[in-house]
């Protein structure tokens, strides 16, 4: 059984933390809040975002950042930046990977990113424009990292309701 974590540090908006909150329950990856949250987790936004996901969701809340790594030690981190130098798919992510993302109007800190260059990984895009949005980040990461361990505990094939496959 593979682990995965989302990790969203200093979340802003609500409706891209709830996006993210299904993508977790779908994919089986836990969910990781790092406090200050830029909105309550009772948000109306928030919950509708997620539907009726948040029952099958695991989901971690921590105080700061340093609270965070304290309670997850041991695990294999890696900083999603658009000031990265390598391409996010060109990395093998092991099992109890962390994917980190920082908040939706700043993103990581610097200084986190500068202590661990080699684990700060990029999502290619335009260099003309800012960044992608957060919860497709998320999601783009999240199965790039299944997609290597061969979608593991994923039904990876569907039916149709009406007709049958030929």
């Amino acid at each position: 059984m593979f682990r995965i974590n989302i990790v969203l540090v200093e979340p802003q908006i609500p409706q891209n933390t709830g996006n993210i909150s299904r993508t977790c329950a779908v994919t089986g990856a836990a969910l990781h809040l790092v406090k200050p949250l830029g909105f309550e987790i009772s948000d109306r936004q928030l919950k509708r975002a997620g539907l009726d996901y948040w029952d099958k969701l695991e989901i971690y809340y921590y105080e700061n950042l340093t609270d965070f790594f304290l309670k997850n030690q041991g695990g294999a981190f890696f900083f999603f930046t658009t000031k990265a130098r390598q391409n996010f798919s060109e990395i093998s992510y092991p099992d109890n990977s962390f994917l980190i993302f920082g908040r939706e109007d700043k993103g990581l800190d610097e200084k986190l990113l500068h202590y661990n260059p080699d684990k700060c990984v990029r999502i290619p895009m335009r260099s003309t424009l800012r960044s992608l949005n957060l919860s497709n980040s998320a999601a783009i990461a999240v199965y790039e990292a299944l997609r290597q361990w061969g979608y593991p505990d994923l039904e990876d094939k569907g039916e149709l309701t009406k007709y049958k496959w030929e």
